[in-house]
């Protein structure tokens, strides 16, 4: 089964369906002609065999350019990096501990 992400005008995803894949537009047209609007193609396994990067979630955002999904920014000041993923300022310690986001100094503050 294929995995198929409604995206509006915006290229917002809207929702994420479940349809056929036994042939390469059979599950867009299927989907296309029943519930209308616009349709990307969509997998879970995005991450390992860099399918658009990442799977559709309600939310998310299409790239046609990048032909990629990535999640709704975390924080104002984080930006998106070639893997469509949300990358802070300031990269976050690794040592064990647990660390929060703070937007105001743009700085991990240690839990």
């Amino acid at each position: 089964m294929a995995h198929w992400a409604e995206i509006d005008k915006n290229y917002i995803v809207q929702r994420v369906l479940v349809g056929s894949n036994n042939e390469p537009d059979e599950g867009y047209a299927t989907i296309a002609a029943i519930f209308g609007g616009t349709w990307i193609q969509t997998s879970y396994n995005a991450a390992t065999n860099g399918f658009r990067k990442h799977y559709a979630g309600i939310g998310y955002t299409y790239d046609p350019g990048l032909d990629a999904f990535y999640p709704p920014q975390p924080y104002p000041s984080w930006t998106l990096d070639e893997d469509c993923n949300w990358q802070p300022p300031t990269p976050h310690p690794i040592n064990g501990n647990f660390y929060i986001w703070n937007e105001e100094t743009l700085e991990w503050i240690q839990e």
